[in-house]
């Protein structure tokens, strides 16, 4: 007779009742007052939660930041992060510009992110932010800091003032002519696969899947609901006003834009928080707008 005593070990899986404990669960908390090994916090809430004293972010993280703290948090977010936030902290992971339905993460590179402090990104590794989850399981603590360390020393490669660059063996106006040439080079290409692809249909259906598709619903509504973006509730066709004062008509070109280059105008009362949907093709991007005209009266 085979031995199944190891199949049937006498033992309770996660979630299972168990009648010994009069709450009859198999799962226990810690005992009051104990700590796990090596999970003793003390007042140190600035390493563990990146806050102060007053509970506001910390500005600066407290760990020192040496050549081996940036290599290992490069090792880290190249494993964890850069599915999603792309290698150099642009936001076209290779998980966010396919069609897997998944919400653009935010470029490193824009403002507002460069303007947070350190323990407000540490804040986001370990509890998660809007649609990325905690990661708090998989990254200890170090490891979030030392991530922290690499997105900034990111943030400052991909914004150098050309004063600085100056500064180094570096022929900027050579380096500015190779790229435009590589630019025009991609336009003409990606022009000459268009020109031989069959005409892409435009229209309100297919612009309500893509709708669903990228989760655009998660920051816009279509019933008048204020999300993290404005609805498109009688969007088109409405003025919109700007952070910088000056407005505009939501028209076909502005939707576009807003689409596509969604940093160019932001409107009043709302942060810069929308990824560049620039990937998308002529033919989805009109679709999309004529979706929203379904839901405006204008």
């Amino acid at each position: 007779m085979p031995q199944q005593n190891m199949a049937f070990q006498d033992r309770f899986n996660a979630q299972e009742e168990n009648t010994f404990f009069a709450d009859g669960r198999a799962m226990r908390t810690p005992v009051e007052g104990t700590v796990a090994l090596g999970k003793m916090r003390g007042d140190n809430v600035g390493f563990f939660e990146g806050l102060d004293e007053s509970g506001n972010y910390l500005v600066e993280s407290p760990v020192e930041w040496t050549r081996d703290l940036l290599y290992r948090g490069k090792d880290r977010y190249d494993i964890f992060c850069s599915v999603c936030h792309g290698g150099t902290g642009d936001g076209r992971g290779i998980i966010m510009t396919g069609q897997y339905g998944y919400v653009p993460a935010p470029t490193f590179h824009s403002d507002r992110i460069r303007g947070l402090p350190d323990g407000e990104i540490y804040s986001a590794i370990a509890n998660g932010v809007r649609n990325m989850p905690s990661y708090a399981t998989q990254i200890p603590v170090e490891d979030r800091w030392a991530i922290v360390a690499y997105v900034r020393a990111l943030q400052q490669s991909q914004n150098v003032p050309e004063d600085e660059m100056q500064q180094y063996d570096v022929d900027l106006a050579s380096l500015k002519e190779e790229f435009r040439i590589a630019k025009e080079e991609a336009e003409a290409l990606a022009a000459a696969r268009a020109a031989s692809q069959p005409v892409e249909e435009v229209s309100a259906s297919r612009g309500e899947g893509l709708y669903t598709m990228y989760a655009c619903q998660t920051c816009h509504s279509v019933d008048g609901r204020v999300l993290v973006g404005p609805s498109f509730q009688n969007l088109f066709g409405s003025t919109r006003e700007f952070e910088d004062g000056t407005t505009a008509m939501a028209d076909e070109d502005y939707l576009y834009e807003s689409i596509t280059m969604p940093a160019a105008k932001i409107s009043k009362g709302y942060i810069n928080a929308m990824p560049a949907y620039d990937y998308l093709t002529d033919g989805e991007v009109n679709s999309l707008i004529e979706f929203i005209k379904t839901h405006s009266e204008n």
